[in-house]
């Protein structure tokens, strides 16, 4: 919420008392208009508003400065006259500059079209379901491989977003592209709790991430997949990292669907996890009810080490061995688990890769040919003579 005051303090007022949505980057223009940014339903939009609160769109669709994952991304400034100019991003091409007056907006450069130009990628369509949970409408986009042809189900990847309260939208994805193109659906949601869907969504997480409630937000995107004929029911496979990690190793303790899984820097125990991780104290105050050892049963019914029993999906781990973050002592600790269990399990250990494991465009690729591989082992429509 945007507020305004007096130097000392005094007549303190709202002016973005109706949006229900997270605000960010504020900045003057003069002295009698504010510009902010804010995500709405996946879409960053830039707007203004004067000191007696009356909002005005300046710009929309700002984006694709992530490059790996469609996260809602992108930027702006603005000059003391009002004239915006921000980072432009669509499903198909990386960030563009763009301006916006008070005449219209337009985008000023196409800085990759020299390389996009000329190469196939795959379509972005959005489909929107209702969760098994409680009938809550969740937002999900699908990229389809670039030789798609209707009609034909295709082996799907589900890549669960990090945070876990941000958001994916319909925006370049060098990470998934690459997944289509190996003949791949690619299927993404932004679940419960994710942002730019207003409080109450973004709270439906608070105190339980993760659990079956935000799992079933998956799952019945997969089963909405499935019923529209794109998604090989035989062939699903499931992959995310950071909080889409934690997500996907919850998962495959909750459901046997998947063929294989591929998850990046994981938390597998939330109690060795806030007293060893470098985001501990934030992680305990804003997803937890009180310290480990007060609610002891709460953090372990969050870990997916408390799902190892139920676990028979063939997994790949990877994670940085410099990872502050999510420690690659987690990653230890569930491939230890899954190989004392006999789960075909194997670990990838990115040396000198902090959080960021994708960070450099080598290791971007490395991880997408390591997940596809460990995918490809498991597809069930391949047969002798494919291989």
């Amino acid at each position: 919420v945007l507020h305004v005051m007096a130097s000392d303090g005094s007549d303190d007022r709202v002016l973005t008392g109706e949006l229900d949505r997270s605000i960010g980057n504020v900045q003057w223009a003069g002295d009698r208009r504010i510009f902010f940014q804010y995500d709405d339903r996946a879409v960053r939009k830039v707007a203004s508003v004067d000191l007696d609160g009356d909002m005005a769109a300046v710009a929309e669709g700002l984006g694709s400065t992530s490059l790996g994952r469609p996260y809602t991304s992108g930027s702006y400034t603005v000059s003391d006259g009002g004239t915006v100019a921000y980072t432009h991003g669509t499903a198909y091409r990386p960030s563009d500059v763009a301006v916006a007056t008070r005449r219209g907006g337009r985008v000023l450069t196409a800085l990759n079209e020299d390389l996009l130009a000329d190469r196939s990628l795959g379509q972005v369509s959005e489909i929107i379901y209702n969760s098994s949970l409680d009938g809550q409408e969740i937002q999900g986009w699908y990229i389809t491989p670039p030789d798609y042809e209707a009609g034909q189900a295709y082996p799907m990847i589900l890549e669960i977003h990090g945070g876990p309260t941000l958001a994916y939208g319909p925006y370049f994805s060098a990470e998934m592209q690459l997944m289509a193109a190996a003949g791949y659906v690619v299927f993404y949601d932004n679940h419960r709790g994710s942002s730019g869907y207003g409080e109450d969504f973004g709270m439906l997480l608070h105190n339980k991430y993760s659990s079956p409630d935000d799992f079933a937000d998956h799952d019945s995107g997969v089963d909405a997949m499935v019923e529209l004929g794109v998604a090989d029911a035989d062939n699903l496979f499931i992959t995310g990292g950071s909080a889409g990690g934690i997500a996907s190793a919850y998962a495959i303790g909750l459901t046997d669907r998947f063929n294989a899984a591929a998850v990046a820097k994981p938390v597998v125990n939330w109690i060795s996890k806030t007293l060893t991780a470098d985001s501990y104290i934030g992680q305990i105050s804003h997803q937890f009810p009180g310290m480990p050892w007060e609610e002891f049963e709460h953090y372990w019914q969050r870990s997916p080490l408390s799902l190892v029993g139920n676990m028979v999906t063939p997994t790949m781990l990877i994670t940085g061995e410099e990872d502050y973050r999510t420690p690659i002592s987690e990653t230890e600790q569930l491939y230890q688990a899954l190989k004392l269990k006999g789960v075909d399990v194997v670990m990838v250990r990115v040396p000198g890769s902090s959080h960021g494991i994708a960070g450099r465009p080598s290791r971007l690729v490395a991880k997408v040919d390591n997940i596809i591989a460990w995918f490809e082992r498991y597809r069930t429509d391949r047969n002798d003579g494919d291989e």
